[in-house]
């Protein structure tokens, strides 16, 4: 083997993809050693997005003071990618629920106002591309809160400032763009996105959404014809029509706001990491990739970045092996997907905890042992 291409994603609440992948490269050291081993983490537009961009770009990631979802100051990291001029936001990250307790959930009232603020501290640093990963978030506002952090006016009919939240949407009567954050006309904005919900309706943001967010069945009344307000305003003031656009529903209607103000496209996750890392290069005359999962299961081949990298390794005929922490129900149909085989880092009894405690050691070992069996064939 001459060159060996590690493009694991990371082991939640365990390791970082560019950790693991690092264990692996140990691994691959240890049967082939004059082998080149190629490390590129990634990620599938949720958790491990920002860090697997960074990592593979040779980025970093920074701090800034932001409102979360209920109005508190925290610091909120984003990634600055290597080629300067590339921001990645994770939603999450500034306004995501996981940051909220139980009895603190509020989403009637919840503002992505953190959110613009993230835009205007990348902005401010000179950068004109844009990633944004927008699950996980504790909102239901539409982005209303983006826009009225960069700038923008919302109003009721009394030309009144509307309140921040989804609810106050209702009384939404016009948006003036005026004086919006005016270098958003020259940027890209990307949206990661692997739902396809419209923003309104029995399938829209705050019907599937809304509950986990703490949402009543009342709540999901009133804030589905809230957001439904604001696409008739987006519609009357902005002259675009985006409630029904697959993938308005993301994030609380985040998906809607983006696409509305900044002209956002919006891409499956895995697909905008694999293009931004430049995957297809890195394949050019490789031997053997292998990916990686905390789980592998029958959900990995949904939109999944082990199968993701697998299939563009297929176009050229590279064999693939997946390293998971653990194999779950139907991770068989990984194999009609372009995983030719997978390994657990499970080698004895022991509990989740433990092996969460020692990931790096078992990946290194489970890597070896799958180089190992390659081996003996070639």
């Amino acid at each position: 083997m001459n060159k060996i291409v590690l493009a694991p994603q990371g082991f939640k609440e365990s390791l970082t993809g560019m950790e693991i992948a690092k264990a692996m490269s140990i691994g691959v050291k240890r049967v082939w050693p004059e082998s080149e081993t190629v490390l590129i983490p990634v990620a599938d537009g949720g958790d491990g997005t920002l860090q697997a961009l960074v990592d593979s770009s040779g980025g970093d990631v920074r701090t800034t003071r932001v409102e979360d979802a209920i109005g508190r100051e925290i610091d909120a990291e984003w990634g600055a990618l290597g080629n300067g001029t590339t921001a990645v936001i994770e939603v999450a990250n500034a306004v995501g629920l996981a940051r909220l307790g139980q009895n603190e959930r509020d989403v009637r009232n919840a503002s992505t106002f953190g959110v613009g603020q993230l835009f205007t501290e990348a902005l401010d640093a000179g950068f004109t591309d844009f990633i944004v990963g927008v699950g996980g978030s504790a909102t239901n506002d539409g982005g209303a809160g983006m826009i009225q952090a960069m700038g923008g006016k919302l109003t009721d009919s009394d030309g009144e400032d509307l309140a921040r939240g989804g609810i106050a949407l209702a009384d939404l009567a016009n948006i003036d763009l005026t004086d919006l954050d005016p270098r958003m006309t020259d940027v890209n904005v990307v949206v990661a996105c692997d739902v396809n919900n419209p923003l309104c309706g029995t399938r829209g943001a705050s019907a599937i959404f809304g509950p986990q967010k703490g949402a009543s069945q009342e709540d999901v009344q009133e804030l589905d014809a809230a957001l439904a307000n604001f696409a008739d305003v987006i519609v009357k003031d902005l002259h675009t029509d985006v409630a029904e656009i697959p993938g308005a529903g993301a994030s609380g209607g985040l998906g809607a706001g983006l696409m509305g103000f900044f002209d956002a496209r919006l891409r499956l996750g895995a697909d905008i990491v694999l293009d931004a890392i430049d995957l297809v290069k890195h394949l050019e005359d490789a031997d053997l990739v292998i990916v990686g999962e905390g789980q592998i299961d029958r959900s990995t081949v949904f939109n999944k970045s082990p199968v993701a990298v697998a299939q563009k390794a297929k176009i050229k005929g590279i064999p693939v092996i997946g390293i998971a922490g653990s194999l779950g129900g139907g991770y068989q149909e990984v194999h009609e997907h372009g995983i030719d085989a997978v390994f657990s880092l499970v080698n004895r009894p022991m509990s989740l905890k433990a092996a969460m405690e020692d990931t790096k050691r078992l990946v290194t070992i489970a890597t070896e042992e799958a180089c190992r069996a390659i081996s003996l064939s070639i």
